[in-house]
């Protein structure tokens, strides 16, 4: 093995990584919606937390990857430390795939149909058809899928680069004796470990073993030891991703050490029971491809069979290594963990934008309350929640501007772009209570009284805007598009009231009847909930342009306003409702 085969190889390992990690992250904004469904399916039935963790690992080909995801999840309250075990688990049997793929190009046969069956006889072939769609698609998901095929034949070159490059170190007794010395169990495991440490991928260092095996030096015995210690060495990417985290998710990323440590320790002594007691032939032998993609695959179900109705026990057992300690006061934090998986980034926004929908809800009504019932307790809370609004505001927003740093979907982009409309609409409506509350002070202050005319046509606007902040309410957080659809009607019978309320109350002001102090104050109510009014439509304006995947809120408004019969019976229904006496 020259100069030459070095760079060979080392040119091929650089393709080979390269090429499965391009390929995971393709296969993970390729999948988009699926993963999510995947993620609705999961229970505290363990049968399914299995077969989700089994499922997203067959199609993100990386158990580091669903195992990071599990931390996010955890962390950020998507899922329970005893489902994460669960998908873990799952995560371990889904990542032999990749090892079941590799092994195809150590088919050897004369037959052509068998032959066709070689990467290297398909792979051109889908590295053509993957350029075409990546260079010529406008179409996100044709460009994804354009990148996996380009990302898996890049792969599958660097592999065959790497067994070409190995393949004179048949002849060479130094690298069988190399091999001879991984025949030692623990320096087996202990290698596989570290090699699977450093490039954070056991996917990665099973195809590296099975180029190494494509020369015929490594024989079973050494082989198997190295496939159980990659199960160790994999578990660092989790055991990163937990820094920072909370407890729960660094139980979730010491779950998946202790369950492959746990695992291997059980293993490795029967291997060494049966090495030493029946002395197998088999361990003697040279491991082809697709005997380790067998040894991988059989090893890792072993674990799971012995290890998944243990999962109470992990579950007690990473709990005892991690304390519960001092909890930390309670915050609305986005985990970046899940940017790397954009679909389910934008999940966890939504959840906390519902949270931001329910305090901007609770703050309006407290507000129109205050105009009746004004206590120090009252404008305390109100208060608060308009905080609490704008913490949600900032932590969203920003969350979703580094999302768009990302290499997202277009359908992702347009869900990033509708949700940083809302919560602008959610923080807005929150501020304008606020505004109401001072109305409220003031009056208090200065012993302003409404007329009792003034109160009564007062009281049919504020009961219209607490409709129509349910109603957006409901169609936000509950997607209710019937409910979107009944929003416009009522925010024109809103701006009908606005104009009315101002005329009559001019025209008490010049009678006398209502002071200038309480016109003011009248005033800036009015101005206030109009206002709220506007937003509630905007915020029901975008649940109905998203099901039609474009965000030209005005354009949409304004031809539902002008065609659609269902608006006119609406507001005449509403103009109905809340007609003021004359």
């Amino acid at each position: 093995m020259d100069i030459f085969s070095v760079l060979n190889l080392i040119g091929g390992l650089c393709l080979f990584l390269f090429g499965m990690n391009l390929m995971g992250q393709a296969l993970e904004r390729r999948a988009g919606s699926g993963l999510r469904t995947l993620l609705g399916r999961l229970t505290s039935n363990k049968w399914a937390g299995l077969l989700t963790g089994l499922g997203i690992t067959a199609i993100i080909q990386s158990s580091s990857a669903t195992t990071v995801m599990a931390v996010g999840f955890v962390n950020s309250g998507l899922m329970s430390l005893s489902q994460s075990i669960n998908v873990i688990m799952g995560a371990n049997i889904g990542t032999t795939v990749t090892a079941w793929i590799l092994s195809l190009a150590g088919i050897d046969s004369h037959n052509v149909f068998i032959q066709l069956l070689k990467p290297s006889s398909f792979t051109p072939i889908l590295a053509l058809i993957g350029v075409i769609l990546h260079m010529f698609s406008k179409d996100d998901r044709k460009k994804d899928s354009g990148t996996i095929l380009l990302s898996f034949a890049t792969l599958m070159y660097g592999m065959d680069t790497m067994s070409g490059s190995v393949a004179g170190l048949r002849d060479v007794p130094e690298f069988r004796q190399l091999f001879v010395m991984f025949t030692n169990p623990i320096l087996g495991v202990a290698a596989g470990a570290l090699l699977t440490g450093i490039i954070q991928s056991s996917s990665a260092s099973v195809g590296i073993l099975q180029a190494l095996a494509a020369t015929g030096q490594v024989s079973y015995g050494a082989a198997i030891p190295i496939i159980m210690g990659q199960n160790i060495g994999t578990c660092v990417t989790a055991l990163i991703s937990s820094v920072g985290a909370n407890k729960n998710a660094k139980r979730t990323a010491m779950v998946h050490l202790s369950f492959n440590v746990i695992g291997t320790v059980v293993w490795l002594t029967v291997f060494c029971i049966v090495k030493a007691v029946f002395a197998p032939a088999l361990f003697g032998e040279s491991a082809t491809m697709f005997g380790i993609a067998v040894a991988h695959s059989l090893f890792n179900i072993a674990c799971t069979v012995i290890m998944l109705p243990l999962g109470g026990f992990l579950e007690r057992l990473v709990c005892l290594l991690i304390p519960d300690g001092k909890q930390p006061a309670h915050d609305e934090t986005l985990d970046e963990r899940l940017l790397a998986t954009p679909t389910l980034a934008l999940e966890r926004c939504r959840l906390l934008m519902d949270e931001m929908s329910a305090a901007t809800k609770t703050a309006l009504y407290l507000s129109l309350d205050s105009l009746s019932n004004l206590t120090p307790e009252l404008a305390d809370e109100i208060r608060r929640l308009e905080d609490k609004t704008d913490r949600y505001e900032d932590i969203i927003g920003t969350y979703l501007v580094k999302l768009s740093a990302h290499h997202i979907s277009e359908a992702d982009s347009l869900t990033s772009a509708e949700y940083l409309k809302l919560i602008g609409d959610l923080e807005r409506i929150a501020d304008h209570s606020v505004n109401i509350l001072e109305s409220a002070e003031e009056m208090q202050q200065k012993s302003i009284v409404f007329s009792d005319t003034a109160k009564s046509e007062l009281k049919q606007m504020l009961d219209a805007v607490r409709e129509i902040m349910g109603l957006s309410d409901t169609a936000f957080t509950q997607h209710d598009l019937e409910a979107a659809s009944m929003v416009e009607p009522l925010e024109q019978v809103v701006d009908e009231l606005k104009d009315t309320l101002r005329t009559r109350h001019i025209q008490r002001l010049q009678s006398g009847v209502c002071s200038i102090d309480a016109g003011f104050v009248l005033s800036d109510l009015l101005t206030n909930l109009e206002r709220v009014s506007d937003h509630c439509s905007n915020i029901a304006g975008c649940v109905l342009d998203a099901e039609e995947r474009n965000l030209n809120l005005h354009e949409s408004l304004s031809v539902y306003r002008k065609s659609s019969e269902d608006f006119r019976q609406a507001f005449a229904s509403y103009r109905s409702k809340y007609a003021l006496q004359a």
